[in-house]
């Protein structure tokens, strides 16, 4: 979890705005969106837009970092690339399914490029094939994706 003065700031921002949320036993993660800065600056504006309310990775990639799939209910911490901290998201729902299953619909609320399946099918082949470069994985229609939908409660 980062720790940076941004992200710890706006998390004390949204304990003291949003108790109803937050705990003494409260854990959260922080993250930015994509693998490059051109990209995760221009989702997390999505996101605070309104535009963007989903997110989707490998399941690979989850298991490869020893990291948890998201469940409803958990929070995060959205920073630019930078480690700016912008916003606390809160996971309302997931399902893994294989990426040939994704659907019209969750890349519709996932908000990227014009919102259809076609720009998130050929978005996300690109990004999650240089993530898994050198793994020897490879990227298929059975590959299992972490669709994650959100809802935004607290912006900086």
């Amino acid at each position: 979890m980062s720790t940076s003065p941004s992200v710890t700031a706006l998390w004390a921002a949204f304990a003291e705005a949003r108790p109803d949320l937050v705990g003494p036993d409260t854990t959260y993660s922080a993250w930015h969106f994509c693998d490059n800065e051109a990209d995760a600056d221009e989702l997390v504006e999505l996101v605070l837009a309104g535009v963007k309310r989903a997110t989707a990775g490998l399941l690979w990639s989850y298991e490869a970092e020893g990291e948890d799939v998201p469940r409803p209910g958990d929070l995060s911490v959205v920073t630019e690339w930078s480690g700016r901290a912008r916003c606390v998201i809160r996971a309302t729902a997931v399902e893994v399914v294989p990426f040939g299953e994704v659907t019209a619909e969750f890349a519709a609320v996932e908000g990227e490029g014009d919102g259809s399946l076609d720009y998130w099918r050929r978005a996300h082949e690109a990004a999650f094939t240089r993530e898994l470069a050198g793994s020897g994985h490879t990227l298929s229609a059975e590959s299992l994706v972490v669709c994650e939908r959100f809802e935004v409660v607290f912006e900086a």
